[in-house]
């Protein structure tokens, strides 16, 4: 396949360069990450749809959830703060009501949100505005507008669907059946199925195009819709009928961000050592899982609960001997594949990625933007149109952009652990879906200097 050769979105913003710190040998490190961001925003639209009070806790507190609640109390839902047991954040009380528009919603660079709120907007009545940051005007759109203009949704747009796009709610979608192209993202189909069951006649939702990625999401919005008692049917692969009916309310407790886990789980095999993952959960819809299966590709031992990598809870990740080369399939889970391409890019051996050109689409074109500053560090990266070849080369300090991309930092900092001087432009950038990234980091890699220790929230 041939290379191509593609542009991450605009300039770097201006910010102090966080410099990665180095480890300086193998790590011991323990770490408790916050709720998952997926889980949570994908509970708080079905909370505000549902029929009676929910209480989330341990949701995740960042940036991507704090535009979903200010976007949904702008619509009239209630949401109330309450003490927990959550070292992150407030658990949250959501209590619906008829929803009113008359409101600009602000997506700012959270796809679960200008995919998610959409639909639910147009249960709401009166004017809705949709938008984001400059460059969320340029992520992928269409499939979403086009979907509420077949369901009787009157949108006005540029004619590009993208945003800023608005509309008028009366209250009510028709729904029904309904034909998308979700080859962009997976998140086209977990928008609509989520609001469906408040749609007049439910949805007959079917995808037509090349691919579908990262269809762990969409399992895991089916699940959520089940728990709370709502219908969902899957006669064929790429096809769901959701039925008309409640959304029952209910408490629910939202699991730690495995996708976060990556870049530390990564750590092991970069820097060696072991990390410890808490509250790894037994049984889970998140793509984040995953990394059990894959790190030991690169040499890694994952282990739980009976072995001595984990003695009360969770997932260990010891670093093996050596880092081979390894040839991936990464279209169930791309969000990994910037911790994953940054683990290539330290290894013996060249690697190949692929299933990830819908990555091209996310906040930045991550495929562009790793190739660019992997080889502005040294490296031999070659973009190809549905991922990347990683070939071995020596790395060395450099500034590395991360494009406001949360993944994008963290790919730098795996990198930083063993190369001095890389300079990552935007470290807050992580406070998307982490923002207690630095301190977290900091304390994974002094654990290396002092071998022991724990990475506390």
């Amino acid at each position: 396949m041939a290379d191509t050769t593609h542009s991450p979105h605009g300039t770097p913003a201006p910010h102090e360069p966080w410099t990665a710190p180095l480890a300086h040998g193998p790590l011991r490190g323990d770490v408790a990450l916050p709720g998952s961001k997926s889980l949570t925003n994908r509970e708080l639209v079905l909370a505000a749809l549902a029929d009676g009070p929910s209480v989330i806790r341990l949701p995740l507190h960042s940036r991507d959830s704090a535009l979903m609640i200010a976007g949904l109390r702008q619509l009239g839902v209630g949401i109330e703060e309450l003490p927990g047991t959550n070292p992150y954040g407030p658990d949250l009380r959501i209590t619906p009501a008829p929803m009113h528009g008359d409101v600009r919603l602000d997506c700012g660079l959270a796809g679960t949100v200008m995919r998610f709120l959409p639909p639910l907007a147009a249960l709401a009545v009166g004017a809705v505005t949709v938008d984001g940051d400059p460059y969320a005007r340029k992520r992928p759109m269409h499939a979403v507008v086009q979907a509420l203009v077949d369901l009787g949704v009157q949108v006005s747009d540029d004619g590009g669907g993208s945003m800023p796009f608005a509309f008028t709610g009366t209250g009510s979608v028709r729904g029904g059946a309904l034909t998308i192209d979700a080859s962009a993202s997976s998140q086209f189909v977990s928008g609509l199925l989520l609001s469906a069951p408040r749609f007049d006649e439910g949805l007959h939702l079917t995808h037509v195009g090349e691919r579908l990625p990262s269809m762990p999401h969409i399992e895991m919005t089916v699940a959520a819709l089940r728990a709370r008692g709502a219908r969902v049917d899957e006669p064929a692969v790429g096809e769901w009928v959701v039925h008309p009916g409640p959304i029952a309310a209910r408490d629910v407790t939202i699991e730690p961000d495995l996708s976060n886990a990556a870049p530390f789980a990564v750590a092991a095999l970069v820097a060696g050592g072991t990390v410890r993952i808490r509250t790894w959960p037994t049984e889970t819809t998140q793509v984040g899982a995953d990394l059990e299966t894959l790190l030991p590709l690169w040499g890694a031992t994952v282990a739980r609960d009976g072995d001595d990598l984990v003695v009360d809870g969770g997932v260990g990740v010891r670093g093996g001997a050596s880092l081979p080369g390894v040839d991936l399939d990464l279209s169930r889970g791309g969000e990994l594949a910037p911790a994953l391409v940054a683990l290539a890019a330290l290894a013996a051996e060249p690697s190949e990625i692929t299933g990830i050109g819908h990555l091209r689409g996310h906040e930045t074109d991550r495929l562009a933007a790793l190739a660019a500053d992997l080889n502005r560090s040294g490296g031999t990266v070659h973009e190809r149109d549905e991922g990347l070849r990683i070939e071995p080369a020596a790395l060395h300090g450099s500034a590395w952009a991360a494009y406001d991309d949360h993944r994008m930092a963290t790919a730098g900092a795996i990198v930083g652990l063993v190369v001095d001087g890389v300079a990552v432009d935007d470290i807050g950038s992580t406070a998307k879906t982490l923002p207690q990234f630095p301190e977290l980091w900091a304390a994974l890699v002094a654990s290396s200097a002092q071998q022991e220790g724990e990475v506390r929230p």
